[in-house]
């Protein structure tokens, strides 16, 4: 048995007396020394954490891309393989961002899956999910707020990244990155009420130049935010109630692929196109006397004569609200009595006075409270029941929510309410009947009138249920319908009228008019009718007769050319004969083009208005251009935009492509610039394709 070598341990009695022995200067050496210990420890754990540990580490990664953290900024970085090129940054808020996630994956035994949790703020939950095609990866982000205080928010980067869609804004910019906007809900609404808010049409759908969409489901209560050429950020809102917030990620080849891959899933597939016989015809609105529904009918006439006497007289008569109302009064009174006011109106009103002139009639969810029409719903003792309205309390009754509209106080109607829809419905069909309407145009779609008076909305029209409930009831009229909203309603068959722009020459007038046409046609929404020629909020200045004239060039080349101002009005006579030209060019020449592209939007959901990059889609000189557009791939526009200027650059897209000028008859090559091209007042530089 082999010998126990001695420990040669120093005896505990003789370490702790020795201890005790020790005089105090020795004792306190022994406790400096052991402090500078601790922290050189200290300061070489963070050395390690800072110099040995990566910046950088893969959270999910997939086979076409995957996600990174960043410790140093606390942010996600969206990464495509096998490049390594970075396609979107989200930076982390509402949680302690310099708090780093990995390694502590809480679903490590699932590949495809990482879940991280600061404790007491929020849960992060990533997924790959089913890719939707062979080039395109999809993750899902999901947080959830731990406590209800917790406002969960993730800014997306526009450092060097172009982003285009959400909602529509004043000023209106192409792309994003422009824009400004404080945190808001994404909820559509009137930019004439509320400059600062966000526009009619918009959808929760962001692309990116890199080839990123971001999708955000319409049951997830959504703040944005825009801060211009820094960032744009989701949010949710603080409350009482924790408030997840989820999107999807996904990576494409470019942008025009991921456009391509998202644009027939966005609202999804298109029933039907809207009355096609609109796009051939001029609309002119009717501005003329209305103090009673017999000078209405004077006016018409009048006006009708006009445009006949210069040989416009084909196109669209449209009648306001207001002029609608006066001629639909005659509709509230006993059947003796309409006969005989008839009778005493020069003989009633007769559609054929105008004719070869349609009738537009508006209307719109709102009524006032002193109107009969209010009134009389309030018969039934039950107000909710055509109206929205607050909910009561124990033992109460319901009353109506009432809001401003046009400067009167009204009730708004009640959409989760088949009583009130089949109501209103009828009365819009009787009245497109009596009055011998072609079309009838919706005003005041958008918006929710809960959220504008700061009380929650109910579950039912959460987000902007207002608006897409509407605008499915409202299909049910025709084809021959127009409303002032998009919001998934871009697969229904309906124009969208454009929010007004001011007369002049900034982005809120003729530099928002291409950017906006870009935003609607990318959500979807081509059947759009722009604003008025020359635009229809009052400028700076008296009227332009050369902004009249560079807004006509444009609308010529868009579904539908309208009217407030008429040309004879305006201008010298050879704007009139100009205005001539344009409707004519616009009928041979666009509306043919519009038909054919409307058939691939029916069929693969492409727009028909489509920014260069649609051409170029990796070519960063086409991610920022606004001031062109092409219809389809076959017709590039690109007008002067800016005062007194008759010359400008224009990108040709397509590179190996040829492009012809239509007035010159000379070609060029796609993906070059054109430096200082001509383009006098009376010309806009067009071009087409070449075999």
């Amino acid at each position: 048995m082999p010998l126990a070598r001695p420990t040669r341990q120093i005896p505990e009695a003789a370490w702790t007396s020795g201890f005790r022995e020790m005089t105090e200067p020795w004792k306190g050496a022994v406790g400096c020394l052991g402090v500078a210990v601790f922290f050189a420890m200290t300061i070489g754990i963070i050395s390690w954490q800072a110099l040995e540990q990566p910046s950088e580490e893969w959270v999910l990664r997939g086979r076409g891309g995957g996600v990174l953290w960043e410790r140093r900024r606390g942010a996600l970085l969206l990464r495509a393989l096998p490049a390594g090129r970075t396609v979107a940054v989200i930076a982390v808020g509402g949680v302690p961002a310099t708090e780093p996630p990995p390694p502590r994956d809480r679903c490590w035994h699932d590949g495809g899956q990482f879940c991280y949790a600061w404790e007491e703020e929020a849960e992060l939950r990533l997924s790959l999910e089913p890719p939707p095609a062979p080039s395109t990866e999809c993750y899902s982000v999901r947080w959830t707020p731990l406590r209800p205080d917790v406002a969960l928010k993730d800014c997306f980067s526009m450092a060097n990244i172009s982003w285009y869609g959400g909602a529509s804004t004043r000023p209106q910019h192409w792309p994003l990155n422009g824009a400004r906007s404080h945190a808001q809900p994404f909820v559509s609404g009137n930019l004439g009420r509320n400059p600062d808010g966000y526009g009619p049409v918009l959808e929760r759908y962001f692309l990116s130049s890199t080839g990123v969409t971001v999708t955000v489901p319409p049951e997830v209560p959504l703040v944005l935010s825009l801060e211009t050429d820094r960032h744009f950020c989701l949010e949710t809102p603080a409350g009482q109630v924790a408030e997840p917030l989820r999107y999807l990620l996904c990576i494409s080849t470019d942008v025009a692929a991921a456009h391509r891959l998202i644009s027939r899933r966005l609202a999804g597939p298109a029933q039907a196109l809207p009355a096609t016989a609109l796009l051939g015809s001029p609309i002119w609105r009717y501005h003329g006397p209305a103090g009673s529904a017999a000078k209405i009918k004077r006016g018409l006439r009048s006006l009708a004569k006009r445009l006949k006497r210069h040989h416009l007289q084909e196109g669209v008569l449209a009648l306001g609200e207001g002029c609608t109302a006066i001629l639909a009064a005659a509709d509230h009174l006993p059947a003796e009595q309409r006969r005989r006011r008839r009778q005493g109106s020069a003989g009633g009103w007769d559609p054929s006075a105008i004719a070869p002139l349609r009738l537009s009639i508006t209307l719109s969810p709102y009524a006032s409270i002193t109107s009969p029409l209010f009134l009389r719903s309030l018969r039934g003792g039950q107000p909710e029941s055509y109206w929205l309205s607050l909910r009561p309390r124990v033992g109460g009754s319901s009353v109506p929510l009432l809001s401003t509209w046009k400067g009167r106080l009204c009730a708004r109607l009640n959409v989760t309410s088949e009583v009130a829809l089949s109501w209103y419905l009828t009365r819009a069909r009787h009245l497109r009947q009596e009055l011998g309407a072609e079309y009838v145009a919706f005003e005041g779609v958008e918006g929710d009138a809960f959220l504008e008076q700061g009380i929650p909305p109910p579950a039912e029209l959460a987000g902007d249920q207002y608006a897409a409930l509407l605008a499915e009831a409202l299909a049910t009229l025709g084809n021959a319908t127009i409303i002032s909203a998009g919001v998934r309603s871009s697969h229904l068959p309906l124009f969208v009228q454009m929010s007004p722009l001011r007369s002049d020459w900034s982005h809120a007038g003729l530099k928002g008019l291409i950017p906006s046409v870009l935003h609607y046609s990318l959500l979807g929404y081509n059947f759009f009718i722009p604003d008025a020629v020359g635009g229809s909020l009052a400028g700076d200045g008296p009227g332009d007769p050369e902004l009249y004239v560079r807004w006509l060039q444009i609308v010529t080349f868009l579904p539908v050319m309208a009217f407030s101002t008429p040309p004879w009005l305006c201008c010298d006579t050879w704007v009139l004969n100009l205005t001539r030209q344009c409707i004519q060019r616009h009928r041979d020449f666009v509306v043919p083009l519009l038909t054919k592209y409307s058939e691939e939007w029916l069929s693969l959901g492409y727009p028909i208005f489509r920014p260069a990059w649609w051409l170029s889609p990796t070519d960063p000189t086409a991610f920022t251009i606004e001031d062109e557009f092409l219809i389809g791939d076959e017709l590039l526009v690109a007008p002067i935009t800016e005062k007194g200027q008759t010359w400008r650059d224009i990108y040709l897209p397509g590179d190996g492509r040829l492009w012809k000028d239509t007035s010159t008859a000379r070609v060029f090559d796609g993906g070059t610039v054109l430096r200082n091209y001509s383009a006098g007042l009376a010309e806009v530089p067009v071009f087409v394709k070449t075999p």
